[in-house]
């Protein structure tokens, strides 16, 4: 089993949900967070002040699935996610030892469908 975490912007949230149900994962973990990449942040101005924005909104998503589907759900995400710009996040894959459904104790990956 492996964990799919990806950086998002969050404008592509509903975009990428949709993805994930159309190639066959409905159930994700959302979370918004702050962070900052390369680019250290945005300038901004407002009533000609300029002030700079070091912490940018961004969506984490995280999906655990069998090996097999790795390929499959990080190409969606980076198909629907990528704009070409400064910006669009990461992806990262991790191992995952084990999951247990909690209501009946199934585990592995019967625990995920």
């Amino acid at each position: 089993m492996k964990k799919i975490e990806a950086i998002i912007r969050p404008e592509k949230l509903e975009a990428l949900r949709l993805a994930l149900e159309e190639v066959g994962y409905p159930g994700i973990m959302v979370s918004e967070i702050k962070g900052h990449g390369k680019q250290r942040g945005v300038t901004h101005q407002w009533r000609g002040t300029e002030y700079k924005e070091y912490f940018l909104s961004k969506t984490k998503i995280e999906v655990i699935v069998p090996d097999s589907q790795v390929k499959k759900l990080t190409a969606a995400i980076t198909e629907v996610c990528r704009t070409g710009t400064v910006g669009d996040g990461k992806v990262f894959v991790s191992s995952v030892d084990d999951a247990i459904r909690i209501r009946t104790g199934e585990s592995g990956d019967v625990a995920l469908s």
